[in-house]
This record gives C-alpha cells, structure tokens and sequence, in this order.
C-alpha cells in the first residue's frame, strides 16, 4: 500500500478588487500529499473560481477548472510551486499563493552528477537556472568527430538499408563527417557506394551520443542545408531500443521502435527548406497500439531567419510531465506525459542528413552535396 504524508492548510488571501462592488475575493484553500517516485497531488478550492493555475520547476504552468492537478518531480530537492485561482474570465481578480515542498523519494539527484572528463571547457557555455551542464562538444578542435564522445552508426537496420525509404548509405569516413574552424560538418553527397552487398547513390553520416540522459535540456546550435531532397535531424531514441548497429546495442533492452519512444527535436522538410518538424513517436504502454504527435511550423510562424543560411538553436526541455521542443527558445510543440507514454527512459541524441524518404521527398538530377553544420551540442540536468 503506497503511503502518503499529508500536510493541509489554509491561507486567507483576502484583496479589495478595485471595482464598484468592493467585493473581497474568497479565500483560497489548498492540500497537497506526497507520494512515491517525487509525486504531489495538489488539491485547490475557492469559491466562485472559474480557473486555476499551477506553477512548479523549470516554468512549467498548468491551468485547469477543477483545482486538482498530479505532478511527478524528476529530481530530489526543496521546490516552491505557485497556485492562482482566478474569478473572472480575463483573469484580473485572483488569490495566489506558494507552496514549499521538499522531494526526498524522486529518481534523480537534487544536483547533478558531473563527469568534469565529460565537459568540454573551450568555451563559454549557456547557463540555465536549476541546471547543470553534465556532456557537451563545442567541436573546437579537427579532423574526425571525438571518438570518445560520438558512435558512428554505419551498419543498415534492415534489408540492406534504413527506415523510411530513405536513399543513403552512412559511413565513418571523413568524406561524410568531421570537425573544423570550431563546428562539425556532416555531408550528404551523391556516389555509388556498397556495404554488405547494397548498393546507394548516396551517402552521409548518423553520429550516436556516447552520453545518455534521462531529463533534462538538450541544446544544439546548427545550421542545415538547403538542398531539395535533404533531411537533416537531431533527434533522440531510447537507449532500449536494441537496433543493430547503435551505440547502445542491447545492453539496456531491446524493445524495439516505437516502444523505446522517439522524440524528433528538429527535422526540416526536404521540399520546403523553411518548414521545421518536432514530432513525438511512442507505442502505448497499455495497448501496444503505435501513437504520434507533432507540429510543423515555418520560419515565419517561428519569427526567425533562414535556417540555411544562419545558425539556430535546436533544443528540448525534458520533465517527468511534459516535454517541449524549441526553436531560438520560441516553442515549436509540447506533449503532456502520461502513464502510457513510453517516456521515462534514458535517450540518446542523433544527429544526420538522410536523403530522400518520406520527408526527404524527390531529390533532384542537379544534387551533388550538401551539409548540415552544427555549432554546439549541449546536455544539461
């Protein structure tokens, strides 16, 4: 029987609502309870309330009519969560108050655990209120991709080839992938080129993380190619996805896709350069049943400039609740996480040109090479 500790008060918040009733706002009555693995359940009343709002970590803010709300806390820590109820639908007459709460039973650290042979010092990096830098390549330095950090995956899923009709093969060669003057360059290019008998026109290269996360933020500044027929990503797989040829292998399970879940940060679109992708790909815990969700989002939808021609931050935030995918910080698509999602697994991090395919679309007679260069990979917790 899972046990619970309880704490319950009540705060009078009593305002004078600038007004010609001079009515004062109900009372705000709030209970929350803990519960296993970092959970709270919060518990809000006020009479007369039409809405309610939630603030906990890494700004996450949930709003519902109810005034009853789950939360699942990642990390251990102490924490200050914002409760509103709202008494008009344009929300200028509300009761707020804060809660603090100490999570002692969550999976992660308060802090992180840094690896300082992990962090890559050659430069100044972003920082992020609550997180801690923990993996990064800044790419100052030449020739191939550091081994330490990065797995050239090369070997075909299936059949000679990889998913989605795509057109390529990948190698380990500096001819598809290497770093110089401060970024890395990965290259899709037209040639024959045979492996295990299968024969492409076209190769580029798919780098695997050496590096795992299980939430988090994930930053990646790049700049993507212009050419009809690319498809560039950066995307992340379950570290139990058991796929031959990865870094991982089958050493944390081998579920296969989609149950190992998928998050797609950033695609661009083959046929339309100014058109960006974040999609989620999951099979339902409960049913097997396979589930998708995405967005796509031009650059002006986005505000911001090309993406062909100027470098753009590609990043995703990771909590046990939710996950958003940014643009230059501006929100491309979120999903809400729940118990049949398959997202509460350590990812990996992917980056690659493929060409052709479902989203690569037609590649035109005139393609000869193209590039997807990247500034910065940045993993935070």
């Amino acid at each position: 029987m899972t046990r619970y500790l309880k704490h319950s008060f009540i705060v009078l918040f009593i305002l004078s609502l600038v007004s010609c009733s001079k009515e004062k706002i109900a009372e705000l009555k709030v209970e929350y309870t803990l519960g296993e693995n970092g959970l709270i359940n919060i518990l809000a009343a006020a009479d007369n309330a039409v809405l309610y709002r939630f603030s906990f970590a890494n700004d996450e803010v949930f709003e519902n009519t109810t005034g009853s709300i789950n939360y699942t806390y990642g990390n251990k820590g102490s924490y200050t969560i914002g409760v509103w109820s709202f008494f008009d639908q344009n929300q200028n007459s509300y009761s707020y108050q804060t809660i603090e709460v100490t999570i002692s039973n969550a999976s992660g650290n308060s802090t992180a655990v840094i690896d300082e042979s992990l962090i890559d010092n050659s430069e100044e990096t972003t920082i992020y209120t609550g997180y801690e830098l923990v993996w990064n390549d800044e790419f100052n330095y030449e020739g191939e991709p550091s081994t330490v950090k990065w797995h050239h995956q090369y070997i075909p899923i299936f059949g000679g080839g990889w998913a989605n009709n795509e057109r390529q093969h990948y190698t380990e060669r500096l001819d598809n992938s290497y770093v110089s003057d401060g970024t890395l360059k990965i290259i899709a290019k037209r040639e024959d080129y045979t492996y295990e008998g299968s024969r492409k026109t076209f190769t580029s290269a798919r780098l695997n993380s050496k590096f795992n996360m299980l939430y988090g933020r994930i930053d990646v500044r790049a700049k993507l190619p212009q050419s009809e027929g690319t498809w560039p990503a950066i995307w992340t797989l379950g570290t139990n996805i058991g796929e031959r040829g990865n870094y991982y292998g089958t050493r944390f399970g081998d579920v296969g896709w989609p149950n190992c879940g998928e998050i797609d940060i950033m695609e661009q679109n083959g046929s339309n350069k100014d058109q960006l992708l974040g999609t989620f790909h999951w099979a339902n815990k409960g049913s097997g049943e396979y589930a998708s969700y995405g967005l796509t989002k031009t650059i002006e939808n986005l505000n911001i400039s090309n993406v062909t021609d100027n470098f753009h931050l590609y990043s995703m935030i990771w909590t046990p609740n939710l996950i958003k995918l940014l643009v230059d910080d501006t929100l491309l698509v979120q999903l809400g996480i729940g118990t049949n999602a398959p997202f509460d697994n350590p990812h990996y991090l992917l980056l690659n040109i493929a060409m052709g395919g479902t989203l690569g679309g037609t590649i035109p007679n005139s393609f000869s090479e193209d590039s997807m260069e990247i500034d910065y990979v940045r993993f935070y917790q």
